[in-house]
């Protein structure tokens, strides 16, 4: 399935499950080929990120602004089309969507406060100041006010 069509079908769905398929496109276009752990990162940063209600009201909203992540910089074009990646996507994304439904005292957290992660082989970011909170694969998870 093409990534435009995806993203056009999340604007027709009842918001829960528009919210659970741009996360899990998210992990998959972020992180399909990583762990389970590396993956679930991916999730929570999108989560936290609504949770701190700067980036937008709903989770697509949030994964989709503009340079934020890959679902807005990715070709609409793009096919997805590893359909074992994409069910394990699913699975994470709907694993970080109820850990996250839990009172936050009883959530199990892989990058605790984590709302930015960059790729290890990309150039710093300006915001990328100080130690990450976490290193998970290919990614450094930071936690920023």
């Amino acid at each position: 399935m093409k990534l435009g069509l995806l993203l056009w079908m999340t604007s027709v769905m009842p918001q829960p499950i528009a919210d659970q398929t741009c996360l899990a496109a998210t992990v998959y276009l972020e992180a399909r080929g990583e762990s389970i752990r590396g993956q679930m990162a991916v999730a929570e940063v999108g989560l936290h990120r609504l949770e701190q209600g700067r980036w937008g009201s709903n989770l697509c909203e949030v994964l989709t602004a503009r340079r934020q992540f890959a679902l807005s910089i990715t070709s609409k074009n793009y096919e997805i089309d590893n359909f074992d990646a994409w069910t394990k996507a699913w699975v994470v994304a709907s694993g970080a969507r109820n850990t996250w439904l839990l009172p936050e005292s009883l959530r199990m957290r892989v990058v605790p406060g984590a709302s930015h992660f960059v790729a290890n082989y990309a150039e710093p970011q300006s915001w990328a100041i100080g130690r990450p909170v976490a290193v998970i694969g290919p990614h450094r998870f930071y936690a920023l006010n």
